[in-house]
């Protein structure tokens, strides 16, 4: 089952949403850094995480795929947001400085050909923020969320993923340790639930937030060459000749 951008939209206004969108937020924006004069695009569902971007960032885009469908962001002045094929983006190459992957890289048919158009746009040295659903975790394993929707990652899975698309991890974090339940006791300890979670480095995180730099080459094994030693001629003593 797909996900509608109207489901999207409806589970960032309840508490759960808004209590989801908070914790998130702090490692996307701690790992995003400044983007004074940079260009950022959002690609899945992102616009939660793009309005502090917005006000600073030299521009901001928001393309949402076909299947998800599309909505105006932001509310007031001209729309940064855009329906596209997330494999096939009206970019050019290196046109984009940083890009967030939100509700994006586990819905997608061709997690590879994503990847590889999102290094196609950035430009050299860019960087790529990707939250994507942890495998381990209890979120994956509940369809009430967007998180539960798609094809979870393990670490080791994102890990190769990305090595074969040519990006390198910088760094990377697991959040969002509070079971997904709509609760007003769950919400209001979800604080510690993340600091516990995060302090004792718990397996079950429901989310993985990874920060990634475009390589520009692909690395290659060096085979060490053996050459063939050169062997000298061995001197062999001849006596003189005796004296006539």
């Amino acid at each position: 089952m797909r996900l509608d951008v109207t489901d999207l939209r409806a589970f960032y206004a309840t508490p759960l949403g808004v209590t989801t969108h908070r914790i998130v937020a702090r490692p996307l924006h701690g790992f995003l850094g400044s983007v004074s004069g940079l260009r950022v695009l959002g690609l899945g569902y992102a616009v939660p995480y793009l309005s502090p971007v917005h006000c600073i960032a030299e521009r901001t885009l928001a393309f949402m795929p076909a299947t998800q469908g599309v909505v105006n962001w932001p509310g007031a002045g001209r729309s940064c947001s855009a329906l596209a094929d997330p494999t096939m983006m009206p970019l050019p190459d290196a046109a984009i400085d940083r890009v967030i992957l939100v509700h994006a890289l586990e819905a997608v048919e061709s997690p590879t050909e994503l990847l590889r158009e999102v290094w196609r746009t950035l430009t050299p040295g860019g960087r790529m923020i990707l939250v994507v659903p942890n495998r381990r975790g209890v979120w994956a394993r509940r369809d009430a969320t967007p998180f539960g929707h798609g094809q979870p990652y393990s670490r080791s899975q994102l890990s190769r993923l990305m090595r074969d698309t040519l990006f390198s991890p910088e760094d990377w974090a697991e959040t969002l340790y509070m079971p997904p339940l709509r609760s007003r006791v769950m919400l209001q300890t979800a604080a510690a639930w993340e600091r516990v979670g995060t302090g004792l480095s718990l397996p079950f995180a429901g989310l993985h937030v990874v920060h990634a730099t475009k390589q520009l080459y692909r690395p290659i094994t060096v085979q060490q060459v053996h050459r063939a030693r050169r062997l000298a001629p061995a001197r062999v003593l001849v006596p003189a000749p005796a004296p006539g």
